[in-house]
């Protein structure tokens, strides 16, 4: 599989794709995917499962909840 950058290869088309993709992701035609670790202490293990391949969609390390 060959990715590509859709602000570097395609700039010229970057309205194009943000209303398409954002019309597919509201009618559900896209869906996305996060797997989220919560925790500064645990962000070393989920960052070692990305660079191994462990890990599905994006990675993201919650430091914080919304709530205040």
């Amino acid at each position: 599989m060959q990715g590509f950058i859709i602000g570097q290869d395609y700039g010229h088309r970057i309205k194009e794709f943000q209303e398409a993709m954002g019309r597919w992701v509201q009618e559900g035609k896209i869906h996305y995917r996060e797997q989220i670790t919560d925790g500064l202490e645990n962000a070393p293990e989920a960052l070692i499962g990305l660079l191994e391949g462990r890990n599905f969609g994006k990675v993201v390390i919650r430091v914080a909840s919304d709530n205040k």
